[in-house]
Formats: C-alpha cells, sequence, structure tokens
C-alpha cells in the first residue's frame, strides 16, 4: 500500500460514523430487503452482510435508511459490479465517484469488484465478460485497480471469474495473471470457489490444479453460491454461475480444501435471485460458519500444543 493510501486509510479509522465490527473468520449473506423483517427479529447475530454497490447509488430513499439500519448492527462488504476493471476504455469518472462516495458513506469492512468488463462505448452489458490474459490487459486492468484504490484510499480485494469462453491470445494462465495483478497493485483478492468450480467444468481443467496455483495468501474474502446445470450446442455439460440455489456438494468439498491451506477468512453466501426465505439462506450462512470454526478450533489447538 503507498503512503497516500496508508494516510487516508489512518484519518478514516479516526472519523467512523458506525461501529468497527470485527468481520474475522465470519460467514456471511447476501443482503436482501425482504429478508428485513426477519433479520431484524432475529435479533443481534454472528455475521455480516454483502450489498451491491450499485444498488445504493441514488442520493437517499428507503434503500439508504435500511442499509444504515444494517450497518450499525453488522459489519458490511460492499460488492461492485459495473466498474468495469478489465475493460479497454477509461473507468467511468462519475461512476467511480458514487462507489467512492459509498465507500466513505458506509465504512465497509470489505471492498470487492470484478476481473471483468461490461461496458464499450457508450453501451452497457448486463453481464461480467472475460478478458484475454496478456501484457496488454494485465497493464490495463492494474492501472484500473491503481485508479479506483486511490480514489478510494483503500486496496479493494479482486474476484476471480466465471467463464464459458477462453482467448486464444492469451499468453499467461488465469492464477498467472491474478498473481501479477496482486503484486504489482497491492490488492486483495476474492476467491469465488464456485466461479472456480463452474469454469473448471466448462473448461475441462481441474478446480484442484487450479487452487493449488492460487495465490491463496492474497485472498480476504471468499464467495459461495449456487450454479445451475445446462447443456451446450454439442450436448456437454454448461454450468452457469446463477446464484439461484443452494451451494453445491462440490463447491462445499473445495471450500473445505481452502479453509484447510489458508485458515479461517470472511466467507459470503450469494444468493441473487429464486431468493429463499431467510432461515434457508441463514443456514447456508451458518454451515460455513460451522466449517469456519472447525479450522480455527484446529489452529487454536495446535498453537496450544507448540506453546506447551
Amino acid at each position: 500500500m503507498n503512503a497516500d493510501l496508508i494516510t487516508a486509510t489512518a484519518f478514516a479509522a479516526n472519523t467512523l460514523r458506525f461501529p468497527a465490527h470485527a468481520i474475522a473468520s465470519l460467514a456471511g449473506t447476501s443482503f436482501k430487503h425482504e429478508h428485513l423483517p426477519a433479520i431484524t427479529a432475529d435479533g443481534p447475530q454472528r455475521g455480516f452482510f454483502e450489498v451491491h454497490a450499485e444498488n445504493y447509488m441514488g442520493a437517499g430513499g428507503p434503500p439508504h435508511r435500511i442499509l444504515e439500519q444494517i450497518r450499525r448492527d453488522n459489519p458490511v462488504s460492499l460488492h461492485g459490479v459495473c466498474m468495469s476493471i478489465g475493460g479497454p476504455q477509461p473507468l467511468d469518472r462519475a461512476h467511480l465517484e458514487r462507489f467512492r462516495s459509498l465507500v466513505e458513506r458506509y465504512e465497509p469492512a470489505l471492498v470487492s469488484e470484478h476481473l471483468a468488463w461490461s461496458t464499450h462505448q457508450t453501451t452497457f452489458f448486463n453481464d461480467l465478460l472475460p478478458l484475454p490474459y496478456t501484457k496488454d490487459s494485465l497493464a490495463r486492468v492494474c492501472d484500473h485497480i491503481d485508479e479506483v484504490q486511490a480514489a478510494i484510499g483503500r486496496p479493494i480485494l479482486l474476484e476471480n471469474p466465471s467463464t464459458y469462453v477462453t482467448f486464444s491470445e492469451s499468453t499467461m494462465s488465469e492464477t498467472g495473471f491474478i498473481r501479477s495483478i496482486a503484486r504489482r497493485t497491492g490488492c486483495g483478492l476474492l476467491l469465488d470457489v464456485n466461479n472456480v468450480f463452474v469454469s473448471a467444468t466448462n473448461h475441462g481443467f481441474s478446480a484442484l490444479d487450479y487452487l493449488a496455483d492460487f495465490p491463496l495468501a492474497d485472498v480476504g474474502e471468499i464467495h459461495l453460491a449456487g450454479h445451475a446445470e445446462q447443456s451446450d450446442d454439442e450436448g456437454d455439460l454448461l454450468l452457469i454461475d446463477s446464484h439461484d440455489g443452494p451451494v453445491a456438494d462440490a463447491v462445499w468439498k473445495l471450500y473445505d480444501i481452502v479453509i484447510a491451506r489458508r485458515g479461517p477468512i470472511p466467507t459470503l453466501v450469494e444468493w441473487d435471485s429464486n431468493i429463499p426465505d431467510w432461515p434457508i439462506l441463514r443456514a447456508e450462512a451458518i454451515a460455513a460458519q460451522a466449517i469456519l470454526d472447525r479450522y480455527a478450533s484446529i489452529i487454536s489447538r495446535n498453537q496450544n500444543h507448540a506453546a506447551a
């Protein structure tokens, strides 16, 4: 982190509007407005909530009143989906300013964006599109991340994508590309385990090999989600990162492997369509928390044995 980011972060720490809730080793869920009555009825709980930045870029109104209520009592992760960090054109300055204002307004425990692009000139696509892994795209992504981090005064976490096509012009692996980004920019990483499983299935590579080569030391948050099964034009299995159901057993197994290697870190269960009742979504987070707690206990026992 450069000196300007350190200064800005230190200043923010002394002028907090909200309680500085701890988020380490906690599991959380996507926040949906329809769950607010049930969340409120449950009272204080262990965990955190993630919100999509673009849903709160208006100046005020009910969304902000609700988010302020949630933020007073819980840590919040702010997740951007439209920055188009992987795009060929300059970042949208107005969008970046709105993003910066949200970070300042809500003091999220974690801030993240996607390794993807979603705009071309004046056209905005409702998708997170892949990019070739080349020296040119690496330089462009790093420049964009530097710009975002300078604007918000803190590092971001960059999420690995789920992909359905690859590029013949790519000259490096996805894990190598991501490792280079983290090294050049000082950003952290958001490891989406479901995205790893989806891409591995679609492209026929090993999810375990991918995770073995992923820079786990830079991971500051994990995402889990459900996916949908379809068939491609040749009748082969095609997975879609749909966020519309429970986390699959295979993804839970990969997650367990990651936590065993990396240790407990904040984990978010995404569920963005076909949204279930709150107890169902909450149960997914409780399952993740059980895995985090199990490995936290193992680490604690090992440390106690080493100190004895």
